[in-house]
């Protein structure tokens, strides 16, 4: 790199290298600092999943430990040094002092960490009554949730057990030097090759059911297993279930991919403890882990050995409607025998609906014909066994029964501060049991189903839209405001519910006046969803048409949890509106996080155009991501406008158009190698460049407009008396248009007679990293004339979602955030607009031909966007 910086120093300094340099090192150049730039973008996104994570655990009902902050700690700190480093390659050395910054946040950081040590777990084994929530990382969250029942409701009943910690996991592996064996054959498989995937997976899995337990590993289990013996009774059976840390933090993707083994025997059960290890390497939990950049080892496998019950009935209970969590009612599925046939899906269960308000209370039940239950066997293991008819229709619990379920789920929602999801059974002698208690899982939007309570939603209380994503949760009302621009940042009001087309940074400013957010577009691990998450105010992301079905001054409410919004106050949805509490809230590990959340989510730097965004101002890591986002694009777009570079090695495309473009390959922008002069449109793969190609030939140019006597006079004073319009200069490049191109990347400059242009963009398949960048200059007109075309230009943006900025006759555009297919349009707008504008300078003091030209480049560009992009 610092040789390449030393040509480099040459090269720019005008002094002629050799020219068996010039091409190869002009390429060279283009693909460091295109890599570079990449790769910062890369560690944003990175980071800011990290940041969403870290808040999740801080408002969320999962444990965690100081494992899990010390490794996001780890991880956020590395890809924001990361973001730094690749934006000093970029620019060439500079910003030093962003170093500095990062040092001083990254001291505190560790200040903080190091006054909350982590409680390392050496026990192999632990008993269940000893265990509680803070100890996640050390017997994962299944039965870290477990033991914490046993301390907050002590009249509950768990099945008495043990939990084969991480230290054991970790001996286990250690003994048989099986995570580098492991690790190298994760790191050669491919996820998108099924094949590949499903034989790694079953080669893992055999050498761990193959390795051996190691002695001292073994005798812990022994005792264990003899400590829970001495309390039930000799010979007892066992249910074997994995626990992994992070289990129940991973939400619904975990669910279902690690084994649990019912009615163990003794003589079993380290077999069966090795197979539950094993089951961490099924296909979907590989795959799940290196989709997710999760590294195998951070996610051990702790197992939970309870006493096996017989039960005569068992089941699930839901404390609220997973698919609504508004609804009044718990839900308890039911059957006969063990509640396998319920978690698994193959009977359909008994249904009880219960008013949440009386538990006495049944609001509805489904009792369904049963063919078959599952019981234990005597010896080991369980068995399906037939019901008649007359049995296989009678009720698997009596009222009493479904109301004692009800009360216990409603407990335990109440000491976990979030809807449960729990896992039960009745013993012989009729007592219930807990086995498993999670919080509850909701369905994706796609998936819900119209439940049978309904609040009686009318007139003013009618749903307008229902969909998107929650990017912070809650409730809100307020009246719409539509903002577009800076103008309406400035008139926005307190109380109101910002509704825009994008997620901007900058509009985190209003936050602290804001009832609520609605965008048509944005990340939900964006910044603004973070700051959002900050402030505790509802934001829904990915709204279609919010822009258009929402109208200003309207009253709404936002439901952002059920990813609704409703006409006028929805009084019914506000007033169950509750404080959330997280529910590590409290605890000393929780307040070790908050401290160190000071200095990683609160975003300071918000406005790039403001004069306070500057190195000196960051204050927190989030700050640095957002300074050296902005300050990367800003340094691609000015480098890409080093146009000696371009004219050394570019191609000449060859085109039906009577223009001249050269187009600039960085990476793999042409379908095939090029070695002659020209590169056809046809060889062209840069879905960038094709959106713009397709804008700029979409329709044909008219010519300039007609002009009056005072546009002609104005044109031709100018041209007298401004030397900067000559285009009879020496460059070659004067009359040249540059496309410098990858497969995802496009920088676009244009010299047209007397006016310049440019753009930048990145369009891929992340939305958050995104973006298009414009900027527009010139013409051969007076200064009124072209600040007025300026501000015409920025007129037509801002309607279709672009950030605006003019200083007279200079624009500069930019819009990120979009889906691929979003912004490929946009590029087909400015591709337009940069042919199509050309010269209409001549005639803004012509107030029928400016309303003449506005309403045909709405109708075309309207045209445009209805067009197909696979026409592209």
């Amino acid at each position: 790199m610092r040789s390449l910086l030393l040509r480099l120093k040459c090269f720019f300094s005008r002094k002629s290298p050799g020219e068996e340099e010039t091409s190869e090192l002009v390429r060279e150049l283009f693909k460091t600092k295109y890599n570079s730039f990449k790769l910062l973008l890369e560690s944003n996104n990175q980071a800011l999943r990290v940041m969403s994570e870290m808040e999740t655990a801080l408002t969320g009902m999962h444990s965690f430990g100081m494992v899990f902050v010390r490794s996001r700690c780890t991880a956020v700190t590395v890809d924001v040094y990361s973001m730094v480093k690749h934006l000093r390659e970029l620019a060439d050395g500079g910003y030093a002092d962003l170093e500095t910054v990062f040092t001083s946040i990254r001291t505190h950081i560790r200040r903080i960490l190091e006054h909350r040590q982590a409680v390392v777990v050496k026990d192999m084994v632990l008993p269940l009554e000893s265990v509680d929530k803070e100890m996640a990382d050390a017997v994962g969250g299944k039965m870290a949730n477990l033991g914490e029942i046993l301390h907050l409701f002590p009249e509950l009943r768990i099945p008495s057990g043990f939990v084969v910690t991480t230290a054991g996991y970790d001996r286990f592996m250690v003994a048989n030097k099986l995570q580098v064996e492991i690790d190298r054959r994760l790191q050669a498989t491919e996820v998108e090759d099924a094949s590949t995937l499903y034989r790694v997976s079953s080669e893992i899995q055999l050498l761990i059911i193959n390795a051996q337990v190691p002695e001292d590993l073994e005798q812990a289990i022994r005792n264990g297993y003899g400590a829970l013996e001495a309390r039930i009774g000799k010979g007892v059976r066992v249910s074997v279930r994995s626990s992994a840390v992070g289990e129940d933090a991973a939400g619904s993707s975990f669910a279902g991919q690690y084994r649990s083994e019912l009615n163990v025997s003794p003589e079993n059960l380290l077999t069966v403890y090795k197979e539950i290890l094993a089951s961490k390497y099924s296909v979907t939990a590989i795959s799940y882990r290196l989709n997710r950049g999760m590294r195998d080892e951070d996610v051990p496998m702790c197992v939970g050995c309870m006493a096996m019950i017989d039960a005569v009935a068992g089941g699930v209970v839901y404390s609220r409607d997973p698919t609504d969590i508004r609804v009044d009612a718990l839900f308890i599925n039911a059957m006969p025998g063990l509640p396998k046939a319920v978690v698994d899906g193959s009977i359909s269960p008994d249904l009880w609906v219960v008013s949440r308000k009386d538990p006495s209370t049944i609001l509805r039940r489904e009792i369904r014909q049963k063919n078959e239950k599952f019981v234990c066997l005597a010896e080991e293991g369980v068995v399906r066994k037939a019901l008649h008819s007359g049995e296989g229709g009678l009720p698997s619990l009596d009222d009493d029964m479904v109301s004692e379920v009800a009360k216990t789920a409603l407990m335990l929602e109440k000491g976990f501060q979030t809807p449960v999801d729990v896992e039960w059974v009745l013993d012989q002698n009729g007592r219930l049991l807990i086995v498993q208690c999670r919080p509850l899982q909701q369905m994706a939007p796609s998936l819900r189903k119209q439940c049978f309570v309904t609040a009686d939603i009318k007139g003013e209380d009618a749903f307008l839209l229902r969909d998107g994503d929650t990017a912070s949760p809650g409730v809100a009302a307020g009246e719409v405001f539509l903002v577009r621009n800076n103008e309406d940042m400035l008139r926005f009001p307190q109380g109101a519910v910002l509704v825009a087309m994008q997620a901007l940074p900058r509009w985190a400013t209003l936050l602290p006046r804001t009832a609520a957010v609605i965008t048509e577009v944005g990340g939900i691990t964006g910044h603004l969803a973070n700051v959002a998450r900050e402030f505790g105010v509802p934001a829904l992301f990915n709204v279609p048409d919010a822009m258009k079905k929402l109208s200003a001054g309207k009253v709404i409410t936002v439901d952002a949890d059920m990813r609704t919004v409703y006409s006028g106050r929805a009084e019914h949805v506000l007033a169950d509106q509750v404080p959330r509490r997280g529910l590590m809230d409290g605890t000393p590990v929780h307040e070790t996080l908050q401290e160190v959340m000071e200095y990683v989510t609160p975003l300071y730097l918000t406005d790039p155009d403001s004069p306070d965004f500057k190195v000196r101002n960051c204050r927190t890591l989030h700050d640095i991501t957002r300074f050296c986002h902005e300050m990367s694009v800003r340094e691609m777009f000015s480098f890409g406008q080093k146009t000696a570079l371009a004219r050394r090695a570019s191609k000449r495309l060859v085109v039906d158009v009577p223009m001249q473009w050269w187009v600039l390959d960085l990476e793999d922008g042409f379908r095939e190698p090029v070695d002659g002069p020209f590169v056809h449109i046809t060889n062209i793969q840069s879905l960038p460049m094709q959106a713009l190609w397709a804008g700029i030939t979409a329709l044909h140019w008219e010519g300039p407009p007609p002009m009056d006597g005072k546009g002609f006079m104005s044109v031709m004073l100018e041209a007298a008396s401004n030397p900067n319009l000559s285009t009879a200069g020496p460059s070659a490049y004067a009359q040249r248009n540059y496309f410098m191109i990858s497969k995802y990347f496009c920088n676009l400059t244009s010299r047209m007679g007397f006016h310049f242009s440019t753009v930048e963009t990145l369009v891929g398949d992340l939305a958050y990293e995104n973006y298009a960048r414009f900027s527009f200059k010139g013409g051969a007109a007076d200064i009124r004339r072209r600040t007025m075309r300026t501000k015409f230009i920025g007129g037509l943006l801002e309607e279709h979602g672009f950030s605006v900025e003019t200083h007279e006759d200079a624009l500069f555009a930019r819009v990120g955030g979009l889906d691929q297919d979003s912004l490929l349009q946009r590029l087909k707008i400015l591709g337009y607009l940069t042919i199509h504008t050309r010269q209409l300078d001549m005639i803004m003091r012509n107030p029928d031909k400016v309303c003449y030209y506005r309403d045909k480049l709405c109708r075309d560009i309207i045209g445009m966007m209805e067009t197909p992009l696979s026409s592209v």
